[in-house]
């Protein structure tokens, strides 16, 4: 039986993953702190506070597993220092709380695209959190790097909105992912035998671990 910690849980993929994580039965002990309360959920410990490294605080138990979901943009943020400290500085924030609690294995949503020296700041960011997350020296390290997500979504995003036609046609890794694929193949990352050191996970390589043909 697995202990989970998770952060993200509002968002897009975090989401379906939370509710693939309170049926699965394998799994029996689920921690997800938020900003803002969870609704509809029940099963679930969920400390929550507008500052997330607060609400993560207030986990305490043992953890086997660590996910983290978050992920926004530089216009949902507002600038880029709210950006980084999305998508940098909690995820961070979420490894070392995993981390003190016992976790050995943490997955964390990334992006296509990531890499430390892109001259783009969303993929610099991304591949700056990457490196962050591998010089913590994990056990496991699950890194997924999904392309366009599909999904529904409470507001929509300018540049989903408009791509969103073309990037159903691209092939291989840059052809857009269902939201719920990306869960369920992080899940069964997580469940799977232990695979020791990183393993980083191109999104065409995603939608065949969810659709049980890897």
């Amino acid at each position: 039986m697995s202990q989970v910690l998770m952060t993200g849980a509002t968002g897009l993929v975090g989401d379906h993953l939370l509710r693939l994580l309170i049926q699965e039965r394998r799994v029996n002990y689920i921690a997800a702190p938020t900003r803002r309360p969870l609704a509809d959920v029940s099963g679930v410990f969920n400390p929550h506070d507008p500052q997330l490294t607060d609400a993560l605080a207030q986990v305490q138990d043992p953890i086997d597993i660590a996910f983290c979901c978050l992920g926004t943009t530089r216009r949902e943020a507002g600038s880029k220092e709210a950006f980084v400290h999305a998508d940098y500085t909690l995820v961070v924030d979420t490894a070392l709380t995993a981390k003190r609690l016992g976790a050995k294995h943490f997955l964390v949503v990334s992006s296509m695209g990531a890499n430390a020296g892109s001259p783009f700041f969303y993929n610099k960011v991304k591949g700056k959190m990457e490196e962050a997350l591998i010089a913590q020296k994990w056990e496991r390290l699950t890194i997924v790097r999904p392309s366009m997500l599909l999904g529904h979504r409470d507001e929509r995003r300018f540049n989903e909105s408009v791509f969103a036609p073309l990037f159903r046609i691209f092939p291989g890794n840059w052809k857009s992912i269902e939201a719920r694929d990306v869960a369920r193949a992080m899940l069964k990352e997580a469940l799977s035998p232990s695979q020791e050191g990183v393993n980083i996970i191109p999104s065409a390589k995603l939608r065949e671990i969810a659709q049980g043909e890897a």
